[in-house]
């Protein structure tokens, strides 16, 4: 497939730091890629420099065929590419629907009002009329992905999806995610959780020390002596 995301020779310091320094990775259209590392390997810097929250001090960033490196945030999701961050948004003084209905472009409001009024799950537990601050972290972490389907990106930025979440509604959120895939959407995903990264990711590209140092399935990356340097010989044997 054609890479959706290219993200090339990116830099960006914070006074004499490099959080990101000289990366390169791309990521296809239609698959879920992981993005792995140690804390501190420049993961959520890039994040934010590919949605527009961050500017880069160099490099090139191209969405869809356009370079979009320096963009601000809004005009960045206008063109498909929205993300999440590592605590959940949503408004929470708002109800579930309304949630839902904000999400939506303007022409497909009324056929959401539609779908969530008459969906039997919701109705029972009357969570379309909870107010959205209410509800669990992992719950949180569902709505935004129930958004997600709502405003149709082409492209979703994840990061750390499964914080704060128990293990349930932890499989519930990996199902969400390939149902996005499935409706035509690309994820790229920050996970600590290797296990969920292998379970769900194709591919996975693993950043240190701010570069990408190598990318593939997980399996074959944990042979990999760069990989198990940097990333992999930090993680507890149990994992």
């Amino acid at each position: 497939m054609p890479a959706l995301l290219e993200v090339r020779t990116l830099w960006k310091s914070f006074g004499g730091v490099h959080a990101v320094r000289d990366c390169s990775f791309d990521v296809e259209a239609g698959r879920i890629t992981g993005l792995i590392g140690p804390n501190g390997a420049g993961k959520s810097t890039a994040i934010d420099l590919i949605s527009g929250f961050l500017e880069p001090d160099a490099g090139v960033i191209r969405f869809a065929g356009l370079d979009v490196q320096g963009r601000p945030a809004h005009r960045v999701a206008r063109l498909g590419l929205v993300r999440t961050f590592q605590s959940p948004r949503v408004w929470a003084g708002l109800t579930v629907m309304e949630n839902m209905l904000l999400a939506a472009p303007e022409e497909g409001r009324e056929e959401v009002w539609r779908a969530v009024c008459t969906h039997a799950r919701l109705r029972e537990s009357e969570e379309a009329d909870r107010a959205a601050g209410y509800l669990s972290g992992g719950q949180k972490r569902l709505l935004e992905i129930a958004r997600f389907f709502q405003a149709r990106p082409r492209m979703v930025l994840m990061d750390e999806p499964l914080t704060g979440v128990n293990p349930v509604l932890g499989a519930r959120i990996g199902e969400g995610i390939k149902h996005l895939v499935a409706a035509g959407m690309t994820v790229l995903m920050v996970e600590h959780n290797l296990p969920f990264v292998e379970r769900v990711c194709g591919t996975v590209i693993v950043m240190a020390l701010g570069r990408s140092i190598a990318h593939g399935p997980l399996a074959a990356l944990r042979s990999d002596p760069a990989v198990i340097d940097a990333y992999l010989g930090q993680v507890p044997a149990r994992v």
